[in-house]
């Protein structure tokens, strides 16, 4: 089969551990990297952020901290991150670090702005230390890619993947470039030797594992707790649907709050990670699914979010859940006995039906968009199974998938930029 281990590469580089929401988590590896150059605890920190990573990392909790934003997550990249550990530079962070970190932001040394003119994705941070030493450490285009590394205004490194040493999903293989199309994703998640795409099960083991979180303890706003209890007291059915929608949604709600365990992110995202590999166990189980059909599923939904991602590019105006859950319906499908067709007629009801749901930035909230993702996804497949797909007649649907999935692109990266500007706008302006 041909551009097997490229496509083995791209998933080994584009869902890779994560802890805590992407963006804050990127903001603590850019300022753990720049401390490490300046040799010293800095007396200061400076973040220059694009508007998009400023309006991700205001209001979400940050892993281990119990506190929220920026500042905080700046900090600990400065008293506690360990740079090599990639996006769980935080991992097993310890009360002690928590607390100078909290002291670091209450005396005011942190300062955020956000940079005017940058790509969408950019991180600048400035350590300032004693004897006036400075560092200064900047990511640009993916949230683990330091693209310039200085000491004292002199560049020591000029574009530098971290990596994780010790986890065979590195992102080593980041710079993956082949051309994907539905058909020959597809072709390539069912008929790839399975023993060759084994590994994607570890996004089981982390995604379960926060979603049993969420919904055992009370965090965010409890969407997918709520929705068990529903279930539980006869209120909602106990159906694929539910399930798979308080499942995602509970480990949402934890990742959102800030538990510390580690998710498997896709695209840069831990929320497109957990709706792209969550709902897909969840009716797996339902249905005793094989270890190989739930490997195919799993490998189906992630590439088709990598596919749709590529035209949004890494933060738009547009909710991420939208891409995930369009893959996770994709894996529904061909779990329930879907083919190429019905992947295809899924994708159309998805890009049908929920274009257009904003992101407003990272947020216990989130959970909530997760779950109406998910329920979309499970009734797109279902729908898609019985011969229901939306026409070219309707909207931005065109006969031809691949340039249905252009438009969606159009809408998110070039149609909402203002809308990406009032959210920020309306954001910074709370009291």
């Amino acid at each position: 089969m041909q551009n097997t281990q490229a496509y083995i590469d791209l998933l080994k580089a584009e869902v890779i551990p994560a802890l805590g929401c992407t963006e804050p988590i990127a903001v603590a590896l850019a300022v753990a990297k720049a401390r490490e150059v300046l040799c010293e605890m800095p007396q200061k920190l400076e973040l220059l952020l694009s508007a998009n990573i400023f309006k991700n990392g205001m209001g979400v909790g940050i892993p281990g901290a119990g506190a929220t934003g920026l500042p905080i997550a700046a900090a600990l990249g400065a008293v506690y991150g360990k740079s090599s550990n990639c996006l769980e530079v935080l991992k097993d962070v310890d009360e002690e670090s928590v607390r100078k970190a909290k002291a670091f932001v209450k005396e005011n040394r942190v300062s955020v702005g956000v940079k005017k003119d940058s790509e969408k994705l950019y991180i600048e941070a400035i350590c300032y230390g004693t004897n006036g030493n400075t560092s200064k450490a900047i990511i640009t285009t993916k949230h683990s890619n330091i693209s310039r590394i200085e000491r004292n205004s002199e560049v020591i490194v000029f574009s530098e993947e971290i990596n994780v040493n010790d986890n065979e999903n590195t992102g080593s293989a980041s710079k993956v470039d082949i051309p994907l199309s539905v058909h020959d994703i597809f072709e390539f998640a069912t008929k790839v030797p399975y023993d060759q795409i084994k590994f994607i099960h570890k996004t089981v083991d982390y995604n379960y594992a926060i979603a049993q979180e969420g919904l055992s303890k009370d965090y965010g706003l409890m969407v997918g707790k709520k929705l068990k209890e529903l279930v539980e007291k006869g209120i909602l059915s106990d159906d694929i649907m539910n399930n798979a929608m308080s499942l995602t949604a509970a480990a949402s709600d934890a990742r959102m709050a800030g538990s510390i365990l580690p998710v498997m992110s896709n695209s840069g995202s831990g929320n497109q990670g957990l709706t792209a590999t969550l709902p897909i166990y969840s009716v797996a189980l339902r249905l005793k699914s094989s270890d190989e059909q739930i490997a195919r599923a799993l490998v189906l939904s992630h590439l088709i979010a990598i596919h749709i991602k590529h035209y949004l590019g890494r933060l738009s105006a547009l909710c991420g859940c939208v891409v995930a859950s369009t893959g996770a319906g994709c894996g529904i499908s061909y779990l329930m006995g879907g083919g190429e067709k019905e992947t295809i007629y899924t994708i159309k009801n998805m890009i049908g039906n929920i274009t257009g749901m904003i992101c407003d930035g990272a947020k216990e909230g989130c959970a909530l968009k997760v779950s109406s993702g998910v329920g979309a996804a499970i009734q797109s497949a279902l729908l898609a199974l019985e011969g229901v797909v939306i026409s070219s007649n309707d909207g931005i649907i065109e006969d031809d998938v691949e340039k249905t999935i252009q438009n969606l692109g159009e809408v998110g990266s070039k149609g909402m930029t203002q809308t990406d500007d009032l959210l920020l706008h309306i954001m910074v302006s709370k009291n």
